[in-house]
């Protein structure tokens, strides 16, 4: 049976880039990988076609060859042939082991301790970590806005070795037991065990002579002081995002960033919802009956004045309109509800309850509406039960 061309088998045209090729194959490979394709017979044969064509097209010279004489380049009709310096006739177990240590990386490397191959030079400079700060205001803070001034615990780049880690500025060496790669091999039968260089730990390189300040790490401990600007109508739970402001990077690598976390202290006279506040008043009975005005507090430190109606009964809510807190994006902002409390007296003189005997007595049931409903309901109740 004649073999495909192996750019066919990757999936890409002649003439395509390594990373191109390199692309491909780990695309396809995890595709055809047998232990993904238990229902396919023809899995693992077309997994050995696509790691037989990453192992020609990969190579520079083999591809050379492989562009100008096609699969005659190669005798015995392997990639791996005796005139290719390969195998000497084929794919063995140790071939099949190498290619499904790539995809075993590419597909659990992340969740194995951050990226494989990435752990090793490319990442030598590590990106600091994102710190949290959280940060408790109160509730005219958040109508208003505020700058708040805050110290936050924290790594910033050692200013003896500016960040390198390295005393007078060295730079670090390529570490010699991973060859700067960040981690080492080993072969345990059919699997390639990949672990984080223990000479290292992971960076790829090391430092002969490390910093007698920061002992290395190109960092250390100390407080900043930051200005935080707090727009106005934040609330709990709202987060700010400073770029830059996390933790230094080891060895000259970015910052981490900042987030800081707002927390709305509770109020004494106002509780919000959303961009609305509610207001509770306590009214006395005579005022709540006979209507008149109440002077109410605002957010903003000011006052209004609210007509309370007659006959008013507590819960009964007023609305000031665009009193309440601003909205955190875009325009507008909510307004205030003032919810009345009528309040019952105490502690009568004994005139004071006479007068109020005379009251009662004076008042019929259209006076006390809610009451005289509430009761026929208790005696239609009652009757029933009876029948």
């Amino acid at each position: 049976m004649a073999k495909r061309d192996y750019y066919e088998v990757l999936g890409v045209k002649k003439g395509a880039t390594p990373e191109e090729i390199k692309k491909a194959y780990r695309t396809k490979a995890k595709e055809l990988h047998p232990d993904r394709n238990g229902d396919n017979p023809n899995a693992e044969s077309m997994f050995k076609e696509a790691n037989e064509a990453h192992d020609v097209l990969k190579d520079p010279e083999k591809k050379a060859a492989y562009d100008r004489f096609g699969h005659a380049a190669f005798d015995g009709g392997m990639a791996g042939g005796p005139r290719a310096g390969g195998f000497g006739g084929g794919q063995g177990q140790g071939d099949f082991a190498s290619a499904f240590s790539d995809v075993f990386e590419d597909l659990f490397g992340d969740f194995m301790g951050g990226g494989g191959r990435q752990a090793g030079g490319r990442n030598r400079a590590s990106r600091g970590s994102d710190l949290r700060y959280n940060l408790r205001i109160n509730l005219e803070d958040a109508y208003s806005g505020l700058q708040k001034s805050i110290s936050v615990p924290t790594s910033v780049a050692c200013d003896n070795c500016s960040g390198t880690g390295s005393e007078a500025g060295a730079e670090p060496v390529t570490c010699p037991t991973c060859s700067g790669m960040g981690k080492v091999r080993a072969q345990q039968g059919f699997f390639t065990v990949e672990r984080t260089c223990p000479t290292c730990g992971g960076m790829g390189q090391i430092v002969k002579n490390p910093c007698n300040q920061c002992g290395g790490a190109g960092r250390k401990q100390k407080d900043r002081q930051l200005n935080v600007n707090i727009p106005a109508g934040v609330e709990t739970g709202t987060r700010i995002r400073l770029s830059g402001e996390g933790e230094a990077g080891l060895r000259g690598g970015p910052a981490g960033d900042l987030y800081i976390f707002i927390e709305v202290a509770d109020h004494p006279l106002f509780q919000r919802d959303g961009i609305d506040l509610f207001c509770r008043v306590p009214v006395s009975m005579a005022s709540a009956a006979l209507g008149g005005e109440i002077e109410v507090p605002t957010i903003d430190g000011g006052r209004s004045r609210v007509r309370v109606p007659e006959g008013s009964q507590s819960g009964r809510q007023m609305r000031l309109r665009s009193k309440g807190m601003p909205a955190l994006r875009g325009p507008g902002q909510g307004d205030m509800y003032i919810e009345l409390a009528v309040e019952t007296p105490v502690k009568l003189t004994a005139r004071q309850k006479e007068l109020l005997r005379e009251f009662e007595d004076s008042c019929a049931q259209s006076n006390n509406p809610n009451a005289s409903g509430f009761f026929d309901k208790v005696k239609s109740f009652w009757d029933g039960m009876k029948g």
